[in-house]
């Protein structure tokens, strides 16, 4: 082979490893620019889920509530069982019955319920509370407004208030109060099942569904209800006055409907929210005070619930218990 063949051997090899390199160079610079990309797209999406994040984090019912308006009804609801770190817990209920009764321009507060009842705790807070804000306020009025149900917890809340308007159909009443449970002993006997029940204090099994029925706690407990029942009693007596027309079965437990709670004494008068708003407080723009539980906390209920139970399952079998 001549030199000059060799020369031309040697350059083809050459170009061939200068190509494979700039091959090689190009698809290094493409995958670095291919990741910038990625990156800033992911960026982006992070911005767009903390936005998301932050406005679902905004009351915007409360920032709006607290706008200037011209002369209003306020409105509040209270929807639902009557219990702590709900939509009807005391602490919702309170923090927005005070900020309607707080904005100068409203010249009365509806109380919409719609509740089975609840918590006799949670209700006597927002009783006390309302009887407080009337006297603090005493020349805005508040009417409670019933819609499907008012019974119970929620008849306790109502009673607060200066007038209670129903609908002919709503359900009113239930002024008593009730503990409930299950006995096992049956079951437990059928099955060979032993309780095994060890406690310091005689009483500290009190009620327990997998023991036979002590008759003495038995009695303590009705005495405990009794003492709950007298405390409604006096609450709705109070509250009504002279426009109750008692009868043996209105603290049974027993529960009317609008048209007959109003023959009672229970309530005033047939009315809507819009009806009471336009006629009764002369100020038919209506403003929602409601305090509700946003996005970012019924994530962070739900989220919480499903880690409890997550967490109790794996302790329960690791023998944790």
């Amino acid at each position: 082979m001549s030199e000059s063949d060799k020369q031309s051997e040697q350059r083809g090899d050459m170009g061939w490893e200068r190509k494979l390199i700039e091959r090689i160079a190009l698809e290094s610079v493409t995958e670095q620019r291919r990741r910038r990309r990625w990156g800033i797209f992911f960026r982006l999406v992070g911005f767009a889920y903390l936005g998301v994040l932050a406005f679902a984090l905004v009351d915007w019912g409360a920032l709006f509530s607290q706008a200037e308006h011209k002369k209003h009804t306020a409105l509040v609801e209270l929807t639902g069982v009557i219990a702590p770190n709900g939509e009807a817990s005391a602490d919702r209920v309170i923090s927005s019955l005070q900020s309607a009764f707080d904005d100068k321009n409203t010249q009365g507060v509806i109380l919409k319920i719609n509740s089975p009842g609840g918590s006799p705790v949670q209700s006597g807070i927002i009783n006390d509370e309302i009887r407080r804000l009337r006297g603090l306020y005493p020349d805005t009025p508040i009417y409670a407004v019933v819609e499907d149900i008012c019974a119970s917890g929620g008849y306790y809340v109502a009673v607060a208030t200066d007038r209670i308007y129903v609908d002919k159909a709503s359900i009113v009443g239930s002024i008593g109060v009730l503990m409930d449970g299950f006995g096992f002993t049956g079951l437990m006997d059928k099955l060979g099942v032993e309780r095994r029940l060890l406690t310091a204090g005689e009483n500290k099994g009190f009620l327990d569904p997998f023991s036979p029925q002590d008759e003495r706690q038995k009695l303590h407990a009705k005495q405990l209800l009794g003492d709950v029942h007298q405390q409604f009693i006096d609450v709705v007596r109070q509250g009504r006055g002279e426009r109750l027309k008692e009868s043996p079965d209105m603290f049974s437990g027993l529960m009317w409907t609008g048209s007959r709670s109003i023959e009672m004494g229970l309530a005033d008068d047939l009315g809507s929210v819009e009806y009471v708003a336009r006629e009764v407080v002369k100020a038919a723009d209506i403003v929602d005070f409601t305090q509700r539980q946003n996005i970012a906390e019924r994530f962070a209920k739900q989220f919480g619930a499903n880690f409890g139970e997550s967490v109790a399952g794996a302790l329960s079998r690791v023998g944790m218990r």
